[in-house]
């Protein structure tokens, strides 16, 4: 009974997020197409088959449909494959951490729905609507918390240690320019490319020799 039980439990949990991510699909796709208030809740809750009141169990807002959960866009699969047994020293993160985070963020980007067609028109819509992009700037810096929570359970840390923090940050800021270098209009080349090319940079960067304490030239005695 109570396996039963913690089934029927995971499987509305699951059916809950599919029903928020897919709200959340179609808040985006008409943003892009219309703008924040080119549409009503009506047509979005229209679209997706549900009722005004099943929306509103979900989200506050039309803009809070359009930012969704951070959790909802993290296939399972892809979780469970970025956690497997990490080989790590204690007190620091594992040498697979790049690696794992690569694989993750190509088997997140592969599960979409989203074409990209639709990102590039939904940053056009998200461009002109300032208390949405105010709003998405905000929650990605909750986003970023997030994701070092990920990274931390992984690497057996706390979230606020300084290397899981650091990862974080630099990651989030690789894959953000190679998003905005994917979804350009002139862009040809695949994610995939841009990502590895984008990482071995700053990996080059970052291999680079650290002088923290650098001998000051003397001057010349008069």
């Amino acid at each position: 009974m109570e396996n039963s039980a913690t089934n029927d439990g995971g499987l509305r949990e699951r059916k809950r997020a599919q029903t928020r991510a897919a709200i959340s699909a179609i808040a985006r796709s008409l943003t892009a197409q219309r703008g924040l208030n080119g549409f009503t809740v009506e047509e979005a809750c229209e679209q997706a088959g549900i009722s005004r009141r099943t929306f509103f169990n979900y989200f506050h807002t039309k803009e809070d449909a359009v930012i969704g959960s951070f959790s909802d866009e993290l296939p399972e699969e892809a979780l469970e494959d970025f956690n497997r047994n990490p080989a790590r020293a204690a007190g620091t993160i594992s040498d697979s951490l790049l690696s794992a985070l690569r694989q993750f963020t190509l088997a997140v980007l592969e599960r979409s729905t989203v074409s990209p067609s639709e990102i590039r028109q939904l940053i056009a819509a998200v461009t002109a609507e300032p208390q949405l992009l105010g709003r998405l700037t905000r929650e990605g810096e909750v986003r970023e918390r997030q994701f070092a929570e990920l990274i931390a359970a992984r690497e057996g840390l706390t979230a606020d240690h300084t290397e899981v923090v650091m990862a974080a940050a630099v990651f989030g800021a690789v894959t953000k320019k190679t998003s905005k270098q994917f979804f350009s209009e002139e862009n040809t080349q695949p994610y995939r490319e841009l990502l590895d090319r984008n990482l071995s940079a700053a990996r080059t960067l970052f291999a680079q020799p650290l002088d923290i304490n650098p001998v000051e030239p003397q001057k010349d005695q008069p």
